[in-house]
């Protein structure tokens, strides 16, 4: 039988890099060459615009918004090595992965022309600036301000579309993580007056010639879909837009723990699995 070969174009969050993850980087791409993986993006979190933005664990840790960039340009730094490195072992694309809030915008396109990545994961965590994906606590803060889930939902894909077109990230990034905290997120999704935004995001996803993360990040928590889930899934596969997994991985244990798993879903859902990559050559 002829089984693809595991890749992601969304993953290696470090705990080098990254407060919320573990592991050195080196570690990371050592475990994605002994997993079989055939090449992988590498895709940090972009450091924050200002301290109003760096998240409680951060904080805890000593640090403000300028340690976090200088951080992140060793990130860059070490990654680039990481890739010379291992380039006989496995193809890295080095990247990082965007945020929208207040200024994050322009600040990515300033990191895009001083870093110039390989490509970037555009995501999105943040509605009215509050970080939604942090804690329910967060979410339910976020969908307050928002008049409710109706109105969460519709901020967050207003958002989404806003940064995919000021952007143009070679790579959308779990595009319905705004289920996150939400239980009945199945019925919320297909709301006609949700569905139509998401069907209009994907539209911009096609026009550009994108690529989307079918991100499997809710796997490791035990949940049953990826991001993304089985309507819009349908739906982008229908819209012949390319899908990629994405293992968001944040430390060695979940490298390729749930990649098999996705790549049968992908195939059941008659997506091609000849994965398109995220990147000409790497640099």
């Amino acid at each position: 039988m002829n089984v693809p070969n595991p890749v992601s174009v969304h993953g290696g969050h470090s705990g080098q890099f990254c407060g919320h993850a573990k592991d050195s980087l080196e570690e990371i791409v050592k475990a994605y060459i002994d997993h079989g993986f055939l090449w992988v993006g590498i895709t940090e979190h972009m450091p924050p615009v200002s301290d109003a933005f760096v998240y409680p664990e951060e904080k805890s840790a000593g640090l403000d918004a300028n340690a976090i960039k200088k951080r992140f340009a060793g990130y860059m730094i070490t990654c680039r090595h990481l890739q010379a490195k291992y380039a006989d072992d496995i193809r890295i694309y080095v990247g990082f992965e965007t945020e929208f809030y207040s200024g994050s915008l322009d600040f990515a396109k300033t990191l895009i022309n001083t870093f110039s990545p390989d490509y970037v994961v555009g995501s999105v965590h943040h509605v009215k600036d509050i970080p939604f994906d942090y804690s329910q606590r967060c979410y339910d803060e976020a969908a307050d301000c928002c008049g409710g889930l109706d109105g969460l939902y519709a901020a967050y894909f207003d958002q989404q579309y806003e940064m995919i077109r000021e952007l143009k990230p070679r790579v959308v990034g779990h595009l319905d993580i705004i289920r996150i905290y939400d239980p009945g997120y199945r019925s919320q999704l297909v709301k006609p007056v949700i569905w139509e935004k998401i069907v209009r995001n994907l539209k911009l996803v096609r026009q550009l010639n994108l690529i989307l993360d079918f991100n499997l990040r809710p796997l490791s928590r035990g949940e049953t879909e990826p991001y993304l889930s089985a309507p819009i899934l349908q739906k982008a596969n229908e819209m012949g837009i390319d899908i990629v997994p994405g293992d968001d991985s944040h430390g060695v244990d979940t490298i390729g723990a749930y990649m098999f798993n996705a790549i049968d879903m992908l195939k059941a859902a008659g997506v091609c699995t000849t994965w398109r990559k995220p990147a000409d050559e790497p640099q």
